[in-house]
This record gives C-alpha cells, sequence and structure tokens, in this order.
C-alpha cells in the first residue's frame, strides 16, 4: 500500500530556539520520510541558506518560512504568530524588516541588562550574547546568566521576581502589528498562515472576529493541524478554515530537545500533514 506525501510547516532550528541546527532539520526530516519541510524560526531567516543548501544536496524539498510575532489591540491584547511559507529571503523588503527587528531586539536588550544592572544585579549584554551562543537572545539566557553569576538559586527566580511584566528587571518586547507581518510576508512572495490559533486564549468567535480582520491584509490560510490540538480543536479550527475560505496549513512546531515530546512530523503521535497543503498554498505565493 503507498501512502500520501506527508510534510511539516512548521520547525524551528538553532537559528531561533530549537535544538537541530537548520541542516540537521532538513536531514531528519529527510531520514523520517518527509516530502518536504518548512523551516519557520521566530522573527529570524537566518537559518534558511544554511537550510535549503541541505536539502539541494539530501533531495528534500525545504520551504523558506518564518514565524513572525504581533500583538492584536483587541479583547486581552494576546500575542499572535503568523507564519510566513515560500517567499524570497532574498527581497528587500524582508530585509528590511529584518534588520528593523533586530535593532528593536538589540535595544530590548540592552535596557534589560541596564535595568538589572541598576538593581544590583550586575551583567553585561556580552555576558548574555555569550551565553546565547549566536541563536537570538531571550529572557531564558538572561536567567542562565544570573543563575552562573550566583544572583538566583535557579533559573525560575529569575521569571518570578525580575524580568517577567512588571517586574524591576522587564522591558516590554516591541512587536509588529499583524497587518505588517503579513504585508511582509506577502510583498517577499510568501503565503501567510495563521499559527495555532487555540494558544491565543481566544473563543472560537473570537477567532474568527481575528481572522475576519486579517483576511484583508492577505491572510491566506489557517493551521488546522497542529501538535496540541485536541480532535475537538482540529475539527473547529478546520471548520472555521472551511467557513472563512482559508487553506489549511499544519506543522509540528518542533523544537528538538526544547520540546522533546513533540516530534517532527508527527507532532505528539497525532499529525499526518498530506502535500497536498502545501500544493495549495504554495498557488498563493509568486
Amino acid at each position: 500500500m503507498q501512502y500520501p506525501p506527508i510534510i511539516d510547516l512548521h520547525v524551528h532550528s538553532t537559528a531561533s530556539d530549537g535544538t537541530y541546527t537548520p541542516a540537521e532539520a532538513a536531514k531528519l526530516a529527510k531520514t523520517i520520510g518527509l516530502s518536504a519541510i518548512a523551516l519557520t524560526d521566530h522573527d529570524t531567516i537566518d537559518g534558511l541558506e544554511e537550510f535549503q543548501k541541505a536539502g539541494t544536496s539530501l533531495g528534500i524539498e525545504t520551504i523558506a518560512g518564518i514565524e513572525f510575532a504581533a500583538l492584536w489591540e483587541k479583547h486581552h491584547r494576546p500575542e499572535i504568530h503568523i507564519v510566513g511559507l515560500g517567499f524570497d529571503p532574498n527581497h528587500p523588503v524582508l530585509s528590511a524588516r529584518m534588520k528593523e527587528i533586530k535593532e528593536s531586539r538589540d535595544t530590548r536588550n540592552r535596557k534589560m541588562c541596564e535595568k538589572l544592572s541598576s538593581i544590583g544585579l550586575h551583567l553585561t549584554l556580552d555576558e548574555v550574547a555569550a551565553n546565547a551562543g549566536g541563536e537570538i537572545i531571550t529572557r531564558a539566557h538572561f536567567a542562565n546568566v544570573l543563575l552562573q553569576k550566583g544572583y538566583i538559586a535557579k533559573k525560575e527566580d529569575a521569571f518570578s521576581r525580575y524580568i517577567s511584566t512588571g517586574l524591576p528587571g522587564y522591558v516590554e518586547r516591541e512587536f509588529l502589528t499583524p497587518a505588517l507581518c503579513i504585508q511582509t510576508i506577502k510583498e517577499a512572495g510568501g503565503a501567510a498562515v495563521l499559527a495555532h490559533p487555540t494558544l491565543y486564549g481566544l473563543n472560537m468567535e473570537q477567532l474568527e472576529e481575528l481572522c475576519t480582520e486579517l483576511i484583508p491584509y492577505g491572510l491566506d490560510g489557517i493551521e488546522c493541524q497542529y501538535s496540541t490540538y485536541s480532535p475537538a480543536e482540529t475539527k473547529a479550527i478546520t471548520a472555521l478554515a472551511e467557513k472563512l475560505h482559508l487553506l489549511p496549513s499544519g506543522g509540528s512546531d518542533f523544537h528538538g530537545k526544547n520540546k522533546p515530546n513533540i516530534h517532527l512530523g508527527s507532532g505528539k503521535s497525532n499529525l499526518a500533514i498530506p502535500y497536498s497543503f502545501w500544493t495549495e498554498l504554495k498557488k498563493k505565493t509568486k
């Protein structure tokens, strides 16, 4: 019996917060028999060149991707994620947006170092960057340095005492608007997909409101298959996609050892994303 080709359209690498390099992610996809894989690192395209070179060498389709974070300024102001697929990584609009995001991230990290140092927790941006080891700096890297320097007894203390919202070492992150995320993806020739909509703390009526707002900006699809969905959630999101004429997408949100119970391609053994999802989404790229 011949099975249909299976893919994964939501994968992370060491270019953001995964533990597999972009080339290793492509190799694993080839090893387990996926026919295509998209690398969708958080707010960065730094891993795509290595990823696509590996795909060419291995003979597996490697799709240029990104996962943008944005704030939706309604209800409880949830952080939402927009996945871009199949765009031109060298498009000037995308390059300009990456520069903008990096500058904003660097400013935030510097301010967090200053705030922590002002309350006696002396650390430098160089120390935090060294701990990140070339990855995008996150609050987890700040926590690691605070622990290494003996300012906290355990890593969790950093978040409960210093670097969460409202605490003395925290600096709020600057987000792109959902419209700007989608606009960037579309101008770079990609398809725009709303990622894991069940994670935003919205009910189905509010999710429909969100999607209805994003569609005029150019939203093409929504993740109908995802590792943490229950069967009921998969059914509900698929029905929403059909109602709003959004294309289905899907992905594991694989992070390697950082999410050890989520496996590439199969998630929590609940995924089998058909290649037909990408066939239709590809029609939205240029």
